[in-house]
């Protein structure tokens, strides 16, 4: 029988151009330095249209096959050349991948495949500190692996060498130290981590996702930074992304190892079909080569010097940024920040944490046009403000403060945002995978994640989030998960 045709007849390209742009500008702006997440603005001119060329030069390249297109090779090699000699030590070795979420998983199979090939372990453990990121968790479902999370030091936010290392056993594939962490932007202490996994002759990888090609930049402009990389003994994997402080588009990112041996168990090969004889470097087989050259063009364009001063910039703006933070009554900074990310918390006369405050926060921020990241609290550690700071942000840190204090005055003034004690108590007892359409449907018209869209495919969201966030915090952690899930399907509804 006749079926509706599943596109519509062809349009004219500079229709087909203006509706990507309409579209386009009701999202959350990635240049100019007022999302302070998910987006690494390095505010020079002309990048964005390099990287654009860069691009375009590669765009139909296919990176499954260097022999067929042995240009790939060369941008590879050129690429992790560039972080072996930044981050690494003779003999290291790594790989191009499409981000950091790849990059770890691909770091988690070498250990889990290095553990079963050298010390024979069937049943392997990833040991990590509670506020590693959740890409670990994921690479760990993915491939079979049983977490072993180790709580953070509740004052400083870095993991506890000495906890970690007790909890290092025979089944240990793989020992994780951030630098730094994503949530607090603090930096694990990697050597006494490191040298506890190689004790037990177990791997350590470092997440340097956010500061790998940041922190050496810092150092370079004259700031100290803790020793963390691949020279720092029995640190044997490294994640760096260039789509965060290399300012290459997304997705990029490099995953080092020690040496060649141990890369061997990320790759993946098969000759027992009838087909061409696979073999893949990472999880994807074709792979956009386009990426990959806009990366290379991007960190040749900019260089030594232009990365050393774009860390400079950042600096002076963390270092402004602090300062009146913590010149603000009733404002607490989490930690000692030691890169280029912030988290912060409204706090109460009596100094604790004002979890409705800082909701409402995020929404009058919001409002004034600034995208702060609200973080929920977790394993005792408080609720806060997260902000990702660019060199877009150096000429924007004095308005920012000013907003921020004047939208913690109006923050205070709205009533207090809390979940419903009897929903919470009703949800405690809820089993979130017996849950069926109907219930689920329900619970998220009543958390605000449901309900009629408006058009633009976000499910009906609330203008502001903080009743919806304040829900979601006091919700246990499985129905929370079970409800993220349930929501983003709604999202993406096809």
């Amino acid at each position: 029988m006749p079926t509706e045709p599943a596109l519509p007849r062809g349009r004219a390209a500079h229709d087909v151009l203006g509706e990507l742009r309409a579209l386009r500008a009701g999202d959350a702006p990635t240049r100019g330095g007022r999302t302070f997440a998910y987006v690494y603005d390095p505010g020079l001119d002309g990048l964005d249209e390099l990287a654009a060329e860069a691009y375009a030069a590669y765009a139909s390249v296919n990176g499954l096959d260097m022999t067929v297109f042995p240009s790939v090779a060369r941008l590879e090699n050129d690429l992790v050349a560039a972080a072996v000699s930044l981050l690494g030590t003779p003999g290291a070795q790594g790989t191009f991948t499409s981000g950091g979420t790849e990059s770890i998983l691909l770091a988690v199979k070498t250990a889990r495949d290095h553990a079963r090939a050298v010390r024979g372990v069937t049943a392997p453990r990833l040991v990590l500190p509670s506020t590693a990121h959740a890409a670990f968790h994921k690479a760990a479902a993915y491939l079979g692996l049983e977490t072993v999370v180790v709580p953070v030091d509740a004052r400083t936010f870095r993991a506890d060498a000495a906890a970690t290392a007790a909890a290092v056993t025979e089944r240990t594939a793989l020992v994780v130290a951030s630098a730094p962490s994503y949530a607090h932007g603090v930096i694990d202490p990697v050597p006494e981590i490191a040298a506890a996994a190689a004790e037990r002759g177990v791997l350590c990888h470092v997440d340097a996702c956010i500061g790998g090609w940041l922190l050496p930049y810092l150092r370079r402009a004259g700031r100290r930074v803790p020793d963390f990389d691949l020279s720092v003994p029995g640190v044997t994997s490294l994640s760096v992304d260039l789509h965060k402080y290399g300012y290459a588009d997304k997705g990029a990112s490099v995953v080092l190892y020690r040496d060649a041996g141990l890369r061997r168990h990320q790759y993946f090969a098969h000759a027992g079909w009838p087909g061409y004889p696979v073999v893949n470097p990472t999880v994807q087989g074709s792979k956009p080569a386009g990426l990959l050259a806009q990366a290379w063009a991007v960190q040749r364009h900019i260089g030594e010097d232009g990365y050393t001063a774009l860390a400079e910039r950042i600096a002076e703006s963390m270092d402004r940024l602090l300062t009146g933070l913590r010149a603000m009554d009733g404002v607490r900074v989490l930690g000692e920040p030691e890169a280029s990310l912030v988290a912060f918390t409204p706090t109460g006369a009596d100094g604790a944490p004002d979890a409705s405050r800082m909701l409402h926060l995020a929404d009058e921020m919001r409002e004034r046009g600034w995208y702060l990241q609200p973080q929920l609290s977790f394993d005792g550690l408080p609720p806060n403000l997260h902000l990702t700071l660019t060199p877009a942000t150096h000429g924007r840190v004095d308005a920012l403060l000013a907003d921020l204090r004047a939208s913690l005055d109006a923050a205070g003034a709205r009533e207090p945002v809390t979940a419903d004690p009897g929903l919470v108590r009703l949800a405690a007892g809820l089993d979130p995978d017996a849950l069926g359409p109907d219930e689920i449907a329900a619970v998220l018209a009543f958390a605000g994640l449901g309900g009629k869209d408006d058009g633009g495919g976000t499910g009906g969201l609330p203008r502001r989030m903080a009743p919806v966030l304040a829900l979601l915090d006091a919700l246990p952690r499985r129905l929370k998960e079970r409800l993220l899930v349930e929501f983003v399907g709604s999202v993406f509804r096809v």
